[in-house]
């Protein structure tokens, strides 16, 4: 099996998790995907794989904080094989939505804003309410936000506000005229463009979504000049 097919068994274990509060009932659903985190991590590192063997002997263990750190550990473990994949995987990402896939694009926006350590950068004209309910609780503690936006400042700012007092994340919004495409950086190492808004990707149509790698400093020159020239929304 290559790495590329490896990542994908780890990325669709990672979204097909079972509920936290049934995943201890004894169903062929959950065994069929406690069984198949064994496998696919033994395929992505041996010693990893006797390893995982060991937290799914917790993770049955009638003790409740043994089970839980058992649990913990699984779950550590395949966001670890997660990025060590993506890490070892050559070549830009680039996912095609289909029309009416909406959680499929959603699934891949928040996998960028979960993997951000510092600064996330989102540009898109039409950034709305929906798009901060959507998105931006995902953000991880620390990491600060700034969306260049134009259109729908009326609604995205009111919920900016109040996400910012619940949650304490950095947020800034700045407007600006002369932009149309959207994008999304991620601590200035990873850049995204989407085919569509990102508050309602592959809602009407089919869309795309593309890593730039080649034109990564080109864009990024590109935005942050227009940021810094951008108005200050109060938020």
């Amino acid at each position: 099996m290559t790495k590329e097919q490896l990542l994908a068994e780890v990325e669709d274990l990672l979204r097909t998790i079972p509920p936290r509060a049934t995943i201890h009932q004894e169903t062929e659903l959950n065994f069929s995907w406690l069984g198949r985190v064994a496998a696919v991590i033994g395929l992505w590192d041996l010693g990893k794989g006797v390893l995982m063997g060991s937290y799914l002997r917790e993770f049955h263990s009638r003790l409740t904080v043994t089970s839980d750190n058992g649990f913990l550990n699984m779950m550590t473990m395949l966001h670890q094989a997660r990025h060590d994949l993506r890490m070892q995987t050559v070549g830009p990402m680039s996912v095609a939505v289909g029309h009416g896939m909406v959680f499929d694009y959603f699934d891949e926006i928040r996998k960028i804003v979960e993997g951000a350590n510092k600064d996330l950068f989102f540009v898109d004209p039409y950034l709305d309410a929906d798009f901060v309910s959507r998105y931006l609780v995902h953000v991880a503690a620390g990491v600060g936000v700034r969306l260049l936006t134009r259109e729908k400042l009326a609604t995205l700012l009111p919920a900016v506000t109040a996400f910012v007092q619940q949650s304490n994340t950095r947020i800034e919004v700045r407007s600006a005229t002369n932009f149309h495409d959207r994008y999304v950086l991620a601590d200035g190492t990873a850049c995204y463009q989407s085919g569509a808004s990102f508050k309602d990707g592959a809602k009407t149509s089919p869309t795309t979504l593309t890593q730039i790698t080649d034109a990564l400093a080109v864009v990024s020159q590109t935005y942050e000049a227009i940021w810094s020239r951008g108005k200050v929304e109060p938020c």
